[in-house]
């Protein structure tokens, strides 16, 4: 169903068959010896002109689990982007050696420009502030495989909204979901794009709540979605400075939370949640690493294979 074809935007693929990748996804969980060979002899392409290590190192490693090879550049300087090569002519020739490409680039719009000159399927890692779709993956599976379904909640999304790219790929795909509320929770500098809030919050009718205080709404929260203030999206760093320490999560704070309440965060984390929460048993982000190694590998054997 999904061979051979790009994903740049989360809503490239429909709710089907995102749960169709979920089910995939557990099934891999479950029985990895019975998927190990569905890319042997294919090649995957990472193309990460910014930095990464989650996503990187998680498609690779889908990639090899799967039995596939993977060849690509981890930093532009090493490829000859540095020379001044445009995107199109850097997408033609990957195209060339290898079955699909796997990019991250700083400038939005540039995963679909690279689609538009690449013969193979072209994957968005992540486009400046703009998208996110295989994080988006990953945050939905990690939500299914703890929490037993994805609609039906109230999830708080707290910290730099504004450029998180991650953010508003999961807020544009949650709001396809019944049941869903969300809660914004950021400094009025910070607060999620005007598009997200006219577009598909408004055209589904979502449940909203904006707000600066953490402590006043966390006890409402059954999903906690923890967000960096991201340096390198901010053009004065004085502004960076100022709004970094926005919110941080702590003890005293998970005490006014739910039981049950669940944290995620897309990583790297700075200090945005203190290090004695590791240890606290709803902390999920490092579990949502790891479901984000199997969501690629069934995304991965579904175009590729």
């Amino acid at each position: 169903m999904l061979k051979g074809r790009h994903y740049i935007e989360p809503l490239d693929l429909s709710k089907e068959e995102m749960e169709g990748l979920f089910g995939r996804a557990s099934e891999i969980i479950s029985k990895p010896d019975e998927f190990r060979d569905l890319c042997r002899g294919k090649i995957l392409a990472t193309l990460f002109f910014e930095p990464s290590t989650r996503t990187r190192l998680s498609f690779e490693a889908a990639m090899l689990r799967l039995g596939g090879s993977c060849l690509g550049f981890a930093e532009p300087g090493s490829s000859s982007a540095s020379k001044g090569e445009s995107l199109a002519d850097t997408i033609r020739t990957v195209a060339c050696y290898a079955d699909a490409i796997v990019m991250r680039n700083p400038k939005e719009g540039a995963a679909l420009l690279a689609s538009r000159y690449s013969e193979v399927p072209v994957i968005n890692a992540g486009d400046g502030g703009h998208h996110h779709p295989t994080q988006t993956l990953t945050d939905l599976l990690t939500i299914r495989q703890l929490r037993g379904e994805i609609g039906h909640m109230c999830i708080g999304f707290c910290g730099d909204l504004k450029f998180g790219r991650t953010v508003h790929s999961l807020v544009d795909t949650l709001a396809r979901y019944e049941g869903i509320k969300m809660v914004f929770i950021s400094p009025r500098e910070l607060s999620i794009p005007d598009y997200l809030s006219t577009g598909p919050i408004a055209r589904n009718q979502v449940e909203v709540h904006f707000t600066d205080s953490l402590e006043k709404v966390i006890g409402d929260l059954d999903i906690l979605y923890m967000t960096r203030v991201q340096r390198e999206r901010f053009f004065n760093e004085e502004e960076y400075i100022r709004l970094k320490d926005s919110y941080i999560l702590n003890k005293e704070k998970m005490l006014l939370a739910k039981k049950d309440m669940t944290i995620l965060h897309p990583l790297p984390r700075v200090n945005e949640i203190d290090l004695e929460v590791d240890e606290d048993p709803r902390a999920a982000y490092f579990k949502q690493a790891k479901f984000g190694m199997y969501v690629r590998m069934a995304l991965l054997s579904s175009i590729i294979a």
